[in-house]
């Protein structure tokens, strides 16, 4: 079976790989493209990657990648947030500001991201980028510890161990070493190594067409309506056929898809899919997708 990446609800739990990007297709690429455009916060997260890294189709460009993750993070994708702030902090398509890099860390914090509240407790150590705070750094590693994420309990367990503490916390110092080393932290209990960046592993979804797609588009199904316009408007699992891709996204959009609506706003704007461009009809459809319920 034909492996084929899958656009929309990509789950990044991690670094995209280099390689990632070059297995795409072109008609995967169209695709791609579209939804970013049209606002879908994982395929900007995905492009945001691909111009991170380069490929054969995009050149590397970290000020494109930048862009594209704060798209996604303006929309509260919690990944592109820990994303914004690793770049700020080290100066990649931005200038470098650590403020800025900690104000993101915040938000995908706040949301539940252990890499980034590991992050930001270590700059709460270091008072970089916010003022000075052992108890905030505290905070968020006990935070990102209690998910098990192996830097944040070495890291508590060194600050249990260097302080004067009582006899508990020297003993839950312990413990959380021995968590720490037990999870690939082989030096933890020597305090030898920091893990200074995560690393990331990258689950790749893979569209499988459902069989009956074409019947629940029919029957008035506005996700598979929205799904069969994307494949004839990308020649992606359909013949490539603009005018049935410009009828479904039409039929999804009058049955409350915003994505589509989205869709037909950008294709107006641009003239794209055979059709001349159209202010009115961009304007009348963007109007639309903000009115439209969530």
């Amino acid at each position: 079976m034909h492996k084929q990446i899958a656009v929309f609800g990509v789950l990044v739990m991690g670094m995209l790989s280099p390689s990632i990007s070059q297995a795409m297709t072109p008609e995967e690429t169209v695709m791609l493209s579209n939804a970013a455009e049209r606002g879908n916060d994982g395929a900007q997260l995905l492009l945001a990657f691909e111009y991170l890294h380069g490929d054969a189709a995009r050149p590397k460009d970290e000020k494109l990648a930048v862009y594209w993750f704060e798209r996604a993070a303006l929309q509260g994708n919690v990944a592109a947030q820990k994303m914004l702030g690793d770049l700020y902090e080290q100066g990649r398509g931005v200038p470098e500001n650590l403020r800025v890099s900690a104000d993101w860390r915040t938000k995908a914090a706040l949301r539940g991201n252990t890499d980034a509240q590991v992050s930001l407790g270590k700059m709460y150590l270091a008072g970089a980028g916010v003022e000075k705070n052992p108890e905030k750094a505290e905070y968020w590693l006990q935070r990102a510890a209690i998910e098990g994420n192996s830097e944040a309990q070495f890291l508590l367990g060194k600050i249990y161990k260097l302080r004067d503490s009582n006899a508990r916390e020297q003993a839950l110092a312990g413990n959380l070493l021995a968590r720490s080393a037990s999870q690939g932290f082989g030096s933890a209990a020597e305090f030898l190594q920091f893990m200074e960046n995560a690393r990331y592993k990258v689950a790749e979804l893979f569209h499988q067409h459902p069989a009956d797609i074409h019947k629940l588009a029919q029957d008035g199904d506005a996700e598979s309506q929205y799904r069969l316009a994307t494949r004839y408007e990308s020649g992606h699992g359909e013949p490539q056929d603009n005018a049935k891709a410009l009828d479904w996204f039409k039929k999804a959009a009058d049955n409350g898809h915003v994505m589509a609506m989205k869709s037909l706003a950008h294709i107006y704007a641009k003239g794209l899919d055979g059709v001349a461009a159209d202010p009115k009809a961009a304007e009348y459809w963007t109007r639309r997708a903000q009115l439209a319920k969530p």
